[in-house]
């Protein structure tokens, strides 16, 4: 299958690349910036000509559309720019890849939720965004037709590409002091490359619909945080918890206090779900090369 990677130098879209080629598909990798990186072609996807071009130029079956803004408290401020990168560009993808026949595969985000309900989030359940990200990630999802494209949520995201929590941790980790992390945030960690993984199946099986896409294990970041201490050999007693309200100084962009996402779709297909994300955690401490002896 020939399938496009928008995003590719970004953290999933690094992954989601590797996962691809390593199924035996045809991948074209593009980003906005390539930074010189072998096999990375051009593309800004806030453009309309240009991904009608790129995408007419390699006619995939499948557009990955990994590409988004994720800065969640820069796009608080600058709701014009998380628009139009998450939502218009969005709407250039699908526009491009109906036009040759493709498919589209939209990676969102939970929050598109507002976070307010007790049990976790079906795929099934109302959005109702708090956040000019999650506002602007579920007109993304709007952008996309579900009956013949895919819109698959992700939340709590680490990998080995890029900043991300788990490599914010290690860094604090490594001075001395205490560590302090909210307990009132609740959600399921996923990892870039079993969340790849999964895209890269979805795609291939050409489903629809809307799916949760996580790893398990429901926790808060302050309870992530001692998981994280845990696997890097470190005392997980040096985290302690804090209120989001007590944040100083205040995040500029609401969090969903509950962030778990459940997998339903997944297990109503009878598609095993991912591990529990302290498997890939051992794994991508390992990787960054923090493990202490």
């Amino acid at each position: 299958m020939r399938m496009l990677v928008t995003g590719a130098a970004g953290q999933l879209g690094t992954e989601l690349v590797g996962a691809a080629r390593a199924a035996g598909h045809e991948v074209v990798a593009t980003a906005r910036h390539t930074r010189g990186d072998r096999g990375l072609a051009p593309l800004d996807v806030t453009d309309r000509d240009a991904v009608a071009r790129a995408v007419a130029e390699v006619a995939p079956e499948v557009v990955l559309h990994a590409a988004a803004w994720t800065a969640v408290d820069a796009c608080e401020s600058d709701p014009a720019r998380a628009h139009r990168v998450n939502a218009e560009a969005t709407r250039h993808v699908a526009a491009a890849a109906r036009a040759v026949g493709a498919r589209v595969v939209y990676v969102s985000t939970d929050y598109v939720f507002d976070g307010t309900k007790p049990t976790p989030y079906a795929e099934t359940d109302a959005p109702a965004p708090r956040s000019v990200y999650g506002v602007s990630k579920l007109a993304g999802e709007r952008a996309v037709d579900p009956a013949r494209d895919a819109i698959v949520r992700i939340s709590w995201v680490c990998g080995a590409t890029g900043p991300n929590m788990v490599k914010t941790i290690l860094r604090l980790a490594g001075a001395a002091g205490t560590l302090r992390f909210v307990d009132d945030q609740r959600g399921h960690p996923t990892f870039a490359d079993d969340a790849a993984r999964m895209l890269v199946r979805l795609a291939s099986e050409g489903r629809t619909g809307t799916w949760h896409v996580t790893n398990q294990g429901a926790v808060s970041w302050y309870e992530f945080a001692r998981e994280v201490l845990r696997a890097a050999g470190h005392a997980p007693s040096r985290v302690e918890p804090i209120a989001t309200a007590d944040l100083v100084p205040p995040r500029p962009a609401p969090r969903p206090a509950n962030s778990v996402l459940d997998n339903a779709a997944l297990r109503a297909a009878d598609i095993p779900l991912l591990d529990d994300f302290r498997v890939p955690l051992g794994r991508l401490v390992a990787q960054l090369g923090r493990v202490t002896m």
